[in-house]
């Protein structure tokens, strides 16, 4: 079993930044793409960024040059720094990630618990 847990989020005002963490812990053999989604209330869950194992990187249009995806691939934990953020950017961050548990095993990680991003006006 693996479990994503995501840290980083809080209460920001407008133009501030944040930078969002989320480690993979398990049984891990390797992984592959990993992401960060958010949803807002009453919205649906969107994707907001996504890093493939190579390092190749996409962006949501709405965060594009404001937002960056990296990774620690010895440390399985992927992170998302936010700057310039907006109060559109309110929202619960979740990552998700495609795994492999051995060499011959891959499936998609239940989601984590999330972690609440608020910026103020």
């Amino acid at each position: 079993q693996v479990q994503l847990v995501e840290s980083g989020g809080g209460l920001v005002q407008a133009g501030g930044s944040l930078r969002l963490s989320c480690a993979a812990s398990g049984r891990i053999f390797s992984i592959d793409t990993m992401a960060w989604y958010r949803q807002a209330p009453g919205k649906q869950r969107e994707l907001v960024a996504l890093i493939t194992s190579g390092g190749s990187t996409n962006y949501a249009d709405s965060v594009k040059g404001r937002f960056t995806i990296s990774r620690d691939y010895a440390k399985n934990t992927v992170y998302l720094q936010m700057n310039s953020l907006k109060p559109e950017d309110t929202a619960v961050y979740y990552c998700n990630a495609d795994l492999r548990s051995s060499w011959d095993t891959a499936f998609n990680a239940d989601w984590g618990q999330g972690t609440q991003v608020t910026v103020s006006s």
